[in-house]
Formats: C-alpha cells, sequence, structure tokens
C-alpha cells in the first residue's frame, strides 16, 4: 500500500525542486494528485519547472506553486511555509533536497565550507524546524525526507565539506524520526534518502550525456517511492555501476575501522587495499 500521506489533495514541498532529483520527486507527487510547491533559485528554472509539473497534475497549474528559496536562510523557508499554508493550508509531506557540491579542500576558502553547510546542512535543519511543528498540528499523515549521500556515510577523501554537511544530514534525519515516533499523535515519518550516482546539473561537470554508470533522476524518484511504500527509512539507492550488496560492503568496512581500530578511511590507506578487497569479495 501507498504511504498514506500520498493521497490526492495532500501537499507535498520540495526543495531543490527545479531540476535532478526534486523535480523528478515533485513529478511523481503530482502525478499523484498532490499539490505540489518547489522551492529553488532562479526564477526561470522555476517556471519551467511548474509548468512541466502542471502538465502531469491532474487539476493543472492549480495545483502547483514555485517560490524561490534560498534554504540558507531560515527568513526565506519562514515565508516559503507561510506562502504554502496560504495557498494551499499546510504542507504533509516535505521533502528537503536542496543541495550543492562545488568543491573543496581540507584547508580550502572559509566561503567554501561556509555555503555548503550552509545549503546542504542547515537547509535540511531549518526546513524540518520550520515546517515540521506545523506538520504535527495538521494530525494528518504526512513525511518528511531528507536528501543524504552515501559520502555521509562511508566519507572518503576528496570533497571534505560536502562530507561533514551529508554527515550531518543522516544524524539529523535519525534524531528527527525518533523524535517523531516519540511525540504523541504525530502521523509523520522521516526518511533518509541516500542516492547512488544520479545523472543531475550537481553531477554532470560538463557532460551533456548520462554517463553509463548514472541513473537517471527518475529512476531515482521510482526507487524512492517503492522504498517508501515498503517503510524503509534508509532508502539506500543503487546505480548501474554499484549494486546494494556493495554498498552494503562499503558502508560495514567504514564502520569496522572504529570497531577493528583501523586507521580513518582505512579503505584508502595502501596497506589495507587487499584486506578491503578480501572483505568485498567475501560478499559475493
Amino acid at each position: 500500500m501507498p504511504h498514506p500521506a500520498f493521497t490526492a489533495g495532500a501537499v507535498a514541498v520540495v526543495t531543490g525542486g527545479a531540476s535532478g532529483i526534486g523535480h523528478a520527486a515533485a513529478a511523481e507527487f503530482a502525478r499523484l494528485g498532490l499539490k505540489v510547491c518547489i522551492a529553488d533559485i532562479g526564477e526561470e528554472r522555476l517556471s519551467r519547472a511548474a509548468a512541466q509539473l502542471a502538465e502531469v497534475a491532474p487539476e493543472g497549474p492549480s495545483a502547483i506553486m514555485a517560490m524561490e528559496t534560498d534554504v540558507s536562510r531560515v527568513e526565506d523557508l519562514q515565508r516559503l511555509e507561510a506562502g504554502v499554508r496560504e495557498r494551499f493550508g499546510g504542507a504533509d509531506v516535505l521533502m528537503n533536497n536542496a543541495g550543492i557540491q562545488p568543491g573543496s579542500a581540507l584547508f580550502g576558502p572559509q566561503e567554501n565550507w561556509e555555503k555548503v553547510i550552509d545549503v546542504n546542512l542547515w537547509g535540511v535543519i531549518n526546513g524540518s524546524r520550520v515546517f515540521v511543528p506545523n506538520m504535527i498540528s495538521r494530525g494528518r499523515p504526512g513525511l518528511v525526507i531528507n536528501t543524504g549521500s552515501k559520502q555521509g556515510i562511508t566519507t572518503p577523501p576528496g570533497d571534505p565539506a560536502y562530507n561533514v554537511s551529508k554527515a550531518g544530514v543522516k544524524a539529523f534525519t535519525e534524531a528527527l524520526a525518533h523524535e517523531l515516533r516519540n511525540t504523541q499523535g504525530c502521523r509523520l515519518t522521516a526518511h533518509l534518502l541516500i542516492p547512488g550516482f544520479v545523472f543531475t546539473e550537481l553531477t554532470a561537470q560538463g557532460r551533456s550525456e548520462k554517463p553509463s554508470g548514472a541513473w537517471t533522476p527518475e529512476q531515482t524518484a521510482e526507487f524512492m517511492m517503492r522504498r517508501l511504500e515498503a517503510g524503509d527509512f534508509y532508502i539506500l539507492c543503487p546505480d548501474n555501476d554499484v549494486p546494494r550488496e556493495l554498498d552494503e560492503r562499503r558502508i560495514l568496512w567504514a564502520a569496522g575501522d572504529i570497531v577493528e581500530n583501523r586507521p580513518a578511511l582505512s579503505r584508502w590507506h595502501p596497506d589495507y587495499a587487499e584486506a578491503f578487497a578480501d572483505f568485498v569479495r567475501k560478499s559475493s
């Protein structure tokens, strides 16, 4: 059975909804008859995305709303929440999906770190803190979906600011799920979306054609909907290169660094290359 929040006339809000995974998820919600508000930056991008959603929404443009929003600014999110209440009466589904990945270095510019953490982490924290209290008070079935990353779990070298932001999203979403299930009368559930390699504006890096190993945003959104139906909290997405079994071994090895007292990020340590390869082979 679909999640009870996915009923015609319910209201979904998707940040980062003008493109990529956010837009694909918004389209899934719109097809089900939900009223949808997408939030993003860039008026032209938003207008184009809203028009596309209106084409698949049973009620057409009347069911679609778009608002330019910088999720790093709590006042923008407060304005978004007030606008959704004014237009649609409130939110039932919140997808905190907006994210950036400009690249970072450990001792690189401070502003790069601040921008990534403000959007990727504070955008999720503030989005949840602004929307969820009123979602609870509506007394209706609801969902909060926060977009994380495998890089927030296995924390590979190369982009530490992004890893820190997404590790924070994981910890915050786990705390949110615990809070919701222990709040009397609350009918909301929280979920952590963990995409695989998805070809989006964020990951294109100048490429115009999808790499063979990547999923499309639509594949990711479809997978998310199936796993929400199954009740998953951790929505761990595969892609065309990495099956779930390999993700599981990588995640287990990362946790084993603590348990086995190995060096940090031992998966990338030359002294542990053979041991990691053996560990992965044991899953097959």
